[in-house]
């Protein structure tokens, strides 16, 4: 499969990678986590590595929408309360840190989004809610999704990953009538 990928088809292969993974994802799981956030007056959001990259960017998206958004681990970060909402992109749902996360989540009442592999892993279990991304990683071997890549490691998760949140953007933008203009105006301007 590798071995039939040079400079002329490699972005090609890639971005049909992407498409046919996030065509996968369930319709059904995309509207579930629409109306958890929407209903969420904070939204604290967690992940590690290359999925905490991703996390961001929709912290900064949610924000730009005027929700009150945190990235667990910076230091504004208030607690999360009883009923708030917790985003987890975790690949494996395994990940230590972000597993001791959400138990303590849990146990204080907030509710969990997780964005994974496959909803059967430790973080998927104290879940409220779950949108399963089909794509292979070495992390989550237990997945069984049956999912091929040409890329490395978990790349195509974490590029549906994103692709995926900036999706739940636009179907929230819609939700809320608003505009990509109303956005910008909450956009940084001291850069």
């Amino acid at each position: 499969m590798l071995s039939e990928i040079d400079e002329r088809n490699v972005a090609r292969a890639v971005l049909a990678e992407i498409g046919r993974t996030v065509e996968k994802i369930s319709p059904r799981q995309l509207t579930g986590a629409v109306e958890l956030i929407s209903s969420s007056e904070r939204v604290f959001l967690a992940g590690v590595g290359r999925s905490a990259l991703g996390i961001r960017g929709f912290a900064m998206r949610l924000m730009h929408m005027g929700k009150s958004a945190y990235v667990v681990g910076d230091v504004t970060t208030p607690g999360i309360s009883c009923g708030e909402l917790l985003i987890i992109g975790s690949g494996s749902g395994r990940t230590a840190s972000l597993l001791a996360i959400a138990q303590k989540a849990r146990q204080i009442g907030a509710r969990i989004l997780l964005i994974t592999i496959s909803r059967q892993c430790p973080i998927g279990k104290l879940a409220d809610s779950v949108i399963e991304i089909r794509a292979p990683s070495p992390k989550a071997t237990d997945a069984r999704t049956g999912a091929r890549s040409v890329q490395p490691m978990g790349s195509l998760f974490e590029q549906a990953m994103f692709i995926l949140l900036d999706s739940l953007v636009l179907l929230l933008m819609k939700g809320q009538a608003l505009t990509s203009d109303e956005m910008f105006t909450r956009h940084a301007n001291l850069e």
